[in-house]
């Protein structure tokens, strides 16, 4: 049991010494969490800004004067051994303590991502990621890097691809044969959201406009079941993939193949369904053969016919993380990686007219959103991945809907995300 385990490490008062990129919602969040599990301390918190790394500590319950700026090993290092906590603004720096057992991104930033990941695999440091957009983008390079550097790199579970992902070996486990997986969206689709449109509703809930735009406008859904179907193998239902109305009375037909009456082509899909009654969770709609289980499995009350669907109604993004971070340290167990060859990828669609000069801004702003596709599909068209799109500068005018092609922008090539992206797309290209 990792609890009994980490309990051991609590008491022997060595615990899992933790280095987290990232200080905003979701790293603060972690941090917070942190605090109550037995055997694991965040002891060194990555931000550009250190004023909220320190505040993320000091809401932990971590004194001020327990918390010291570092930015190089060596002083890391003594701030550590003191029984302090380290800020930096540097996310290279954890991955080169050796007072530091294990890193988490936890950040919706493929840059950052990248150059969190790309530290660790140089400084033979193992990585969690909570961040799947980065996993996305470059999730197989990074896996391949990791694998020769002779370290663990996997996506964490409580946000919905790790979710999927233990429901699925779930699945798979019993025989059963996957129709299709996905997620129950928390609020209707709207790809024209920004940041404006959401803001009441964003300040109601205490959260960041853009964060909560990337949602309704589905870029969110669509970096998810992306990292969900690179992982297993499965294929969007169509570009964008469909989204239908559904609960747990509906969602079984619904997704029944064609044939049997429901909408899909083919077993082993991936697609998202709306309606408050399955918002939040995952789900795996599965088709059984044998009679027997069948009539179980409606005793049960799992359903009816010979399509069931396995539904866990909840995820918890970085509450959960902490589980899969004492997994990976304890056991080097991989939650979700990316297969080598992804099957699909997010490409970049205007939200509005572009023009000559302007700037991509960030997920969920007023500029672009993601769409999911089958990675063929984005390559034919040379469409530009939306992990590497913020920031990007707009050099061919682009209408309302447009894909946003590599050729269209003006990027940043010095960017670890922007290298390793193209180092990726090399690899697979010559393996087709």
């Amino acid at each position: 049991m990792i609890y009994a385990e980490l309990a051991k490490l609590q008491e022997e008062n060595q615990p899992i010494r933790i280095g987290v990129s990232g200080a905003g919602w979701i790293g603060s969040g972690f941090v917070q969490q942190c605090k109550y599990v037995k055997g694991m301390d965040v002891n060194l918190l990555a931000d550009e800004d250190l004023s909220l790394a320190r505040e993320t500590f000091i809401l932990s319950g971590i004194d001020m004067g327990d918390i010291v700026e570092a930015h190089s090993p060596g002083s890391a290092m003594d701030v550590l051994r003191s029984g302090k906590k380290v800020i930096t603004g540097s996310y290279q720096l954890a991955a080169q303590i050796a007072d530091i057992d294990i890193v988490a991104d936890i950040t919706p930033s493929p840059a950052i991502g990248a150059e969190t990941a790309l530290s660790c695999i140089q400084n033979g440091k193992d990585i969690v990621m909570v961040n799947i957009e980065a996993d996305v983008t470059i999730g197989s390079i990074l896996k391949k890097k990791a694998k020769e550097a002779g370290i663990l790199y996997t996506v964490s579970s409580g946000d919905e691809p790790g979710c999927l992902m233990e429901l699925f070996d779930f699945v798979k486990t019993l025989g059963f044969e996957p129709i299709v997986m996905g997620k129950g969206k928390n609020n209707p689709l709207n790809p024209k959201a920004n940041p404006d449109l959401v803001a009441e509703s964003a300040k109601k809930a205490n959260k960041d406009a853009y964060q909560v735009a990337s949602y309704v406008d589905g870029t969110k859904t669509m970096f998810e079941m992306t990292c969900a179907a690179n992982a297993v193998g499965a294929t969007p239902m169509q570009r964008g993939m469909i989204g239908p109305e559904a609960d747990l009375g509906t969602i079984s037909q619904i997704f029944a193949l064609e044939e049997d009456g429901g909408i899909s082509k083919k077993p082993n899909s991936i697609d998202f369904v709306q309606g408050q009654a399955m918002a939040g969770g995952v789900f795996i709609t599965v088709r059984v053969i044998d009679e027997r289980i069948c009539a179980d499995l409606e005793y049960l009350k799992v359903g009816k016919g010979k399509y069931f669907t396995f539904f866990r109604p909840y995820h918890l993004w970085f509450i959960e993380a902490p589980i899969s971070v004492a997994k990976a340290y304890l056991h080097r167990e991989v939650t979700l990686v990316s297969r080598d060859q992804p099957v699909a990828d997010v490409m970049t669609v205007a939200k509005k007219k572009l023009q000559v000069g302007e700037t991509l801004d960030g997920f969920g702003g007023y500029t672009f959103h993601g769409v999911m596709d089958l990675s063929s599909e984005t390559i034919k068209l040379n469409a530009l991945p939306a992990g590497i799109a913020p920031g990007a500068k707009i050099i061919k005018d682009k209408k309302i809907g447009e894909i946003i092609e590599w050729g269209d922008v003006l990027l940043d090539e010095g960017l670890s995300v922007i290298k390793l992206r193209r180092e990726q797309d090399q690899i697979i290209t010559s393996n087709n």
